[in-house]
């Protein structure tokens, strides 16, 4: 609305110039409407540089996420980018199971992490901070600007559990040749072996400290027994890679 109040005062003084032939209906005219065309000029370059009428919003989401690998091994997978590493890309399905993962913004407005939790399942916690109009009338006012809803600051934080390794892409690709190999498939399979009754041990010693434990309590114990092994097997497998 803003540019078109700005235009129209712009198109109404030169045509009260060229088309008024009195000279003082002329003045006022012409010294209205270039008044107007001023301030207008002036309200919408505040809203530009100093975002005049807005002020910032921010949103928290969560959103359950998965292993980008495409299997039952916990990873977290990421891609380093430069040397600090604050702006390495973090890798992840929405799904269980997807052709093309998704990963985390790669931009100056977006800072990228993870935090190692006890829970058993990986979140992604993303709060975004944006610039919103404070009201209707400047909403209406500076329609067409493209201002509402800039990003001022992202923050993702991938939530993951304990028990998952984090590691290169390049690893990932390096680990998936090796889980090819004959040697290490029937390796796995005496892990899996091992691992079931490690996981059978892990619930009972549970049960022994809290005999009244929920079945949802249980499974949650049964599931970090499974990805502390699962995750020990992934290290040993990249310390046998190197």
């Amino acid at each position: 609305m803003i540019i078109i109040i700005m235009f129209g005062a712009a198109i109404a003084m030169f045509a009260s110039i060229m088309f008024i032939e009195r000279r003082v209906p002329q003045l006022i005219l012409a010294t209205l409407c270039g008044l107007l065309f001023v301030g207008s000029t002036l309200v919408m370059t505040l809203n530009y540089s100093h975002h005049f009428g807005m002020h910032q919003v921010t949103t928290t989401t969560r959103k359950p996420i998965y292993s980008a690998s495409n299997s039952t091994m916990p990873l977290a997978l990421y891609q380093p980018v430069g040397t600090s590493g604050q702006d390495n890309v973090y890798i992840y399905n929405v799904k269980p199971r997807q052709k093309t993962a998704n990963h985390t913004q790669a931009d100056e407005y977006t800072t990228s992490k993870i935090k190692w939790t006890n829970e058993t399942t990986p979140k992604l916690v993303t709060t975004e901070t944006r610039w919103r109009y404070n009201n209707n009338f400047f909403t209406v006012l500076y329609m067409w600007s493209g201002m509402d809803g800039n990003l001022v600051k992202r923050t993702n934080t991938l939530e993951y559990p304990r028990t998952y390794v984090k590691i290169t892409v390049k690893q990932a690709n390096r680990l998936k040749k090796l889980a090819q190999s004959p040697a290490v498939k029937q390796a796995q399979a005496r892990a899996q072996q091992q691992g079931k009754t490690a996981v059978a041990s892990a619930v009972q010693a549970a049960l022994t400290k809290n005999p009244h434990m929920t079945a949802q309590q249980i499974q949650q114990v049964s599931q970090q027994a499974e990805q502390q092994l699962q995750g020990q097997m992934v290290k040993e497998m990249l310390k046998s890679a190197k």
